[in-house]
């Protein structure tokens, strides 16, 4: 009874050495890229609406913030040149050819001068907010990708991970050969998920460090208008 233990027991090993050994010996499946994001599973599809969303939306917003950003060092120069002189439809007109935040914020002063300098600041104030609103239009949805595009991943991974012990559960039999090649396909989607939120979270902070620049510009300016309107009542 022994001996025959023993020699199951020594064939059992011997059996598990051969399939070690032929899953060693046979070559090594090439992993392609794209191959990789077709075995992710459905998950994949709202992922890839996620990342060409953000993608979109930095474009946009990037072009859009880099054109508000443009050179306006002589701006306050020229409208204290003709402030000054009494020129207010010179300084009006050429606020109108800059079209940027700042010429628009600038116009709605001029437009109130001769009323108390509360009146003009308030005006400049909400059309700066107004102004900065625009920018940060859609800036938002970023880091809205940011969070949810790991989560989807995530869920992709457990659903894929469900489906897998389903299946074991209906064999009655474990095979690590379906768990592991399941469950690293089932992976694919939490890591694209990962990477297309650390993608548009870096992108949103951008496009947040671009619009905060602007309103710190937009601020100086403002209060040097001010100060340049109250300089005769000095």
């Amino acid at each position: 009874m022994i001996t025959l233990l023993i020699q199951d027991t020594t064939q059992a090993l011997q059996d598990t050495a051969n399939a070690v050994n032929q899953a060693l010996t046979q070559p090594a499946e090439e992993l392609h890229f794209i191959d990789l994001l077709f075995k992710g599973g459905w998950v994949m599809v709202p992922l890839a609406f996620l990342a060409f969303l953000a993608l979109v939306i930095f474009v946009e917003r990037y072009l859009t913030i880099k054109k508000a950003t443009k050179d306006e060092s002589n701006l306050m120069v020229q409208i204290r040149q003709y402030i000054q002189s009494g020129n207010l439809e010179g300084a009006m007109a050429m606020l109108r050819n800059n079209n940027s935040p700042l010429s628009r914020m600038l116009q709605k002063g001029l437009k109130r001068i001769g009323r108390p300098i509360k009146d003009i600041e308030g005006a400049i104030e909400n059309v700066g907010k107004l102004e900065v609103s625009k920018l940060e239009k859609n800036i938002s949805i970023l880091g809205i990708v940011a969070g949810i595009a790991p989560m989807l991943g995530f869920v992709g991974t457990i659903v894929g991970v469900i489906t897998i012990f389903h299946q074991v559960s209906i064999k009655g039999a474990i095979e690590i050969g379906t768990i592991s090649g399941g469950l690293y396909t089932k992976m694919i989607t939490s890591a694209t998920g990962l990477i297309i939120g650390i993608i548009a979270y870096v992108l949103y902070h951008i496009l947040n460090i671009m619009v905060e620049k602007i309103i710190l510009k937009m601020e100086t300016d403002a209060i040097d208008f001010i100060d340049l309107l109250e300089e005769p009542s000095k």
